[in-house]
């Protein structure tokens, strides 16, 4: 029973050839495609019983069909749904990394950081994944352009050591007017500790001696974040 399962399953190249991804794709362009056809395209081929099609879908059900679910999987979560082996798994997380480092350039490339947002995307590509903790700090010039991202302090999973003294150095040095801060939650949660709030109040008192803008201090877990601005805490 199973040998006559598997041989009369269609595989994707049996489909009418304008159903299949890459032909569709290649007729209609990306946006005629659905989520699925998009990752079946990553994943290439299928298994024993899923085509690419129906296993992208099956990924996409046990994420709530929601792509931003699928980009937080780490490459174990990814290999153990079934049908997907590390190749397919790093494919699909190198196009989520791709998205990410192309939205960071498109901040840094404008003219100027416009919100909290601005700072997610960029630190998605530097911190927002790591499993221990890092703080950054990115100083900019008068018309919010950025000057540097320069990372301040790492530590371990669950806090870092920061050195007010480094930061106001990197934002003289480069004659910066104001700064963003950014450290990492590897936990999760984007909720500001005692010692985080604490901190950006030491951190924006000595800013103030030199006439330098703490415009935020954000909290980042992939693609979740804290901003102290946005919840009226600078």
């Amino acid at each position: 029973m199973k040998g006559t399962e598997s041989s009369d399953r269609l595989t994707i190249p049996d489909w009418c050839e304008q159903d299949r991804p890459r032909e569709k794709f290649a007729a209609n362009g990306a946006t005629a495609l659905s989520d699925a056809e998009l990752i079946a395209i990553l994943l290439r081929t299928g298994n024993a019983t899923d085509n690419a099609v129906d296993l992208a879908k099956r990924l996409l059900n046990t994420c709530d069909n929601k792509l931003n679910n699928v980009s937080d999987l780490s490459l174990q979560q990814l290999t153990g749904i079934k049908g997907i082996g590390k190749a397919k798994a790093i494919s699909i997380l190198t196009a989520f990394e791709i998205g990410r480092r192309m939205q960071a350039e498109n901040v840094e490339e404008r003219q100027g950081i416009r919100d909290s947002s601005d700072i997610v995307k960029i630190m998605q590509t530097r911190n927002a994944y790591l499993k221990h903790e890092e703080f950054w700090v990115v100083l900019l010039n008068a018309a919010s352009r950025i000057l540097d991202v320069c990372q301040i302090g790492k530590g371990g999973v669950t806090s870092t050591l920061v050195d007010v003294r480094i930061i106001l150095q990197q934002a003289i040095m480069q004659d910066a007017t104001a700064i963003i801060l950014c450290h990492n939650h590897p936990s999760g949660s984007v909720k500001p500790s005692q010692t985080d709030i604490q901190l950006t109040k030491q951190i924006q008192q000595a800013a103030n001696i030199f006439n330098i803008h703490l415009m935020d201090h954000v909290i980042i877990h992939k693609s979740r974040y804290f901003s102290f601005v946005e919840n009226n805490l600078l």
